[in-house]
């Protein structure tokens, strides 16, 4: 049976203004019912050319144990850039279905590289409004052309140019992280893998959906990463879980947002937090993020770095290679 993409689901959904059982949240879960609609705290807004860099790093430690997500301004990545890369990545989703499939991801191949249709389900059995193009970015030797798009024609210079932005950018981040823990500058990088971490460049496509109260663009998970850095566009969408409540996380004008993932979280020994959130879908507009995932090599044994374990601060997780806790989190195992 041919896989119906999102996309297409929400066209036929448009004539009908109903969305199929399946992408239907149940109660506790559906936005409607449960985005907090109180007034709550901006999340914390980082100025990264602030001369004064002790207060950039404690800025982005306290947003890290305190909400594990933040955004930052001022990061190095030309506001230019960054619309050449939301230029490309929405036109590739304005291609034809059959362009688009040439690309199609196939997860028999143990590979989540390429076109695909975020159909794993939550433990619900709901599915996700959403439709995805995934790809690694660095290092060089493990990129697969393959699953870039050759339209637009100017789609891989582009996604070169932004990943040459990042390494920069994450380095900055994984030192500021360290330094707060009192740890050398490099201890968490090296920690996770060095200059062998991977990255992978993921657009994220949330069709216009009829009924943005019952459905969601995806549903509550963090993310198994080290760091995830997101290029957001305009429509509002992502929430975080802050004090129990669902909060929406307002757009700043040429802001990324860092999100700390759980592999931070496991090798600070919990002193940063790995943040739970999700994304709501629009009626009238799609919406399209860009969260660059900054993983450890598969072989790589993640655990709390031994220089923050003392007798009154015992370790709190596992050491495990990241492939195996990569393959609990998505077969919803316990790790």
């Amino acid at each position: 049976m041919e896989l119906l993409r999102v996309q297409a689901v929400a066209e036929l959904s448009a004539t009908q203004n109903d969305i199929p059982e399946e992408f239907i949240m149940s109660k506790p879960n559906r936005p409607s019912s449960t985005t907090f609609t109180g007034p709550t705290p901006d999340l914390p807004v980082i100025d990264l050319a602030n001369p004064d860099r002790e207060s950039v790093t404690s800025a982005i430690a306290d947003a890290s144990r305190e909400w594990g997500i933040f955004q930052v301004v001022n990061h190095g990545v030309p506001e230019e850039l960054t619309k050449k890369l939301q230029l490309v990545g929405n036109d590739f989703f304005q291609l034809p279905i059959e362009e688009k499939e040439a690309y199609a991801a196939n997860p028999s191949s143990g590979s989540l590289e390429g076109y695909g249709t975020q159909f794993d389900k939550d433990l619900e059995g709901k599915k996700s409004w959403v439709d995805f193009l995934f790809h690694i970015v660095w290092p060089q030797s493990r990129i697969n052309y393959k699953v870039w798009p050759q339209n637009p024609a100017s789609y891989r210079k582009v996604n070169e140019e932004y990943t040459k932005c990042m390494l920069p950018l994450v380095d900055e981040m994984f030192g500021n992280l360290s330094i707060s823990l009192g740890l050398e500058k490099g201890a968490l990088k090296e920690a996770a893998g060095g200059d062998e971490m991977k990255y992978m460049m993921k657009i994220n496509y949330y069709p216009p959906c009829p009924r943005p109260d019952l459905a969601l663009g995806i549903t509550p998970h963090t993310d198994m990463s080290t760091l995830t850095i997101i290029l957001p566009d305009q429509v509002p969408g992502l929430q975080v879980s802050k004090d129990e409540h669902w909060i929406d996380v307002k757009y700043v004008p040429n802001a990324l947002i860092v999100h700390i993932g759980d592999q931070i979280e496991i090798m600070s020994n919990g002193v940063y937090k790995s943040v739970l959130h999700r994304t709501t879908v629009n009626k009238e507009k799609a919406r399209l993020s860009w969260p660059l995932f900054v993983e450890p090599p598969e072989e790589k044994e993640i655990g709390p770095l031994p220089q923050l374990i003392t007798g009154e601060k015992p370790a709190k997780y596992k050491c495990k290679k990241f492939k195996d806790y990569q393959y609990c989190k998505i077969n919803k195992l316990p790790q």
